[in-house]
């Protein structure tokens, strides 16, 4: 029974550490991407982000009950069809009940200015709000 305990409290005091070197590898991949984008070409860019994506892949494929959602539910009228970076979507489908508030948790990058990160179907689109253009698209995001 001790050993057991023992074996918890170890457990419980590592969990952090490790959450926390993770966090810190996220944000350093983030800053490889921007010292790409002031100081190198568009390849070291392309690179950059390519190993930025693949790390969140990784998370994502270690961390599957976070991406799992309740069933969609979208607006009136709603059929899902696929959507391409630069179509538009209406309003009711980044109104804020589709909103993904929290990026972080699912290790998106942070949305600047006037997107928003909106879920559609299991997909996740970065949307500008003021056109509805789409920005970016991962499909299948959600199990």
């Amino acid at each position: 029974m001790r050993k057991l305990i023992i074996s918890a409290l170890i457990a419980a005091t590592a969990m952090p550490l490790v959450a926390q070197a993770q966090t810190a590898e996220l944000k350093r991949d983030r800053q490889d991407i921007r010292m790409a984008q002031r100081y190198g070409d568009r390849h070291d860019v392309r690179d950059a982000k390519r190993e930025y994506r693949e790390d969140w892949q990784d998370y994502r494929r270690n961390h599957r009950d976070v991406y799992r959602r309740p069933t969609y539910v979208g607006p009136r009228g709603y059929v899902y069809r696929p959507v391409a970076v630069g179509a538009r979507l209406g309003a009711p489908y980044y109104a804020s009940r589709y909103v993904i508030s929290d990026p972080y948790r699912y290790r998106l990058p942070k949305p600047t200015g006037v997107n928003r990160w909106v879920r559609y179907g299991n997909d996740v689109l970065l949307v500008n709000v003021r056109t509805g253009r789409v920005i970016e698209a991962h499909r299948a995001f959600f199990w």
